[in-house]
């Protein structure tokens, strides 16, 4: 597919308030270009200032942006999962709870983007990690694995990079980002419930 047969997405690694860990990945002039949040400086308003400057139709972000279905249900019952999507099951993924606060306001997130047009859609980079390169080690854990992984990604990007990633969390945006590409071409994996949530890889 052409840039020009895209809506305009992003892909956000989504981080801690204040920890200068959240970072997002757009395609811009023919290249995919990075921005990272600052330690100190309030992640979703930068996030909401980068979608507000580029106004994306579609974010595709790394977090929990539903609940497992048992708190949509009444009554609730014991046999329920409490804990865990049928998604995140699928994944591994943490349970949305364990992360309470930072799916709160991914959920908010989502909620303002909506109220403005824009759908938030959830996506799970170690997955998308797991299926591409699934024989390299070091993923997330080991600094000096970060170029030659980049390497690897970039023969599976459709676009040249306009910088090479500093650290994972720019790293992992690539991959939401990845992962919505895949999505609008059709090629994406689903997984748990459309009901309940999905996560896009």
């Amino acid at each position: 597919m052409l840039p020009e047969d895209l809506p305009v997405f992003m892909g956000v690694d989504y981080g801690a308030k204040l920890a200068g860990t959240t970072a997002a990945a757009m395609l811009q002039h023919g290249t995919l270009h990075l921005k990272q949040s600052h330690r100190g400086q309030d992640a979703d308003d930068f996030l909401l200032q980068l979608i507000q400057e580029q106004k994306p139709a579609i974010v595709f972000m790394d977090a929990p942006l539903t609940l497992p279905k048992v708190y949509s249900q009444s009554p609730y019952t014991s046999g329920s999962d409490f804990f865990y999507r049928t998604c995140d099951r699928e994944v591994q993924a943490m349970s949305p709870l364990f992360i309470g606060g930072l799916t709160a306001r991914a959920i908010r997130l989502r909620t303002i983007a909506a109220e403005r047009g824009i759908s938030m859609l959830e996506t799970y980079p170690s997955q998308l990690a797991h299926l591409l390169l699934p024989h390299n080690r070091g993923y997330k854990k080991d600094p000096a694995a970060l170029p030659e992984f980049t390497r690897l990604l970039q023969q599976q990007l459709p676009f040249a990079l306009a910088r090479q990633p500093e650290n994972w969390h720019q790293f992992d945006a690539l991959l939401a980002w990845l992962s919505g590409y895949r999505h609008l071409n059709g090629q994406a994996i689903l997984y748990g419930d459309a009901h309940e949530g999905r996560i896009i890889v």
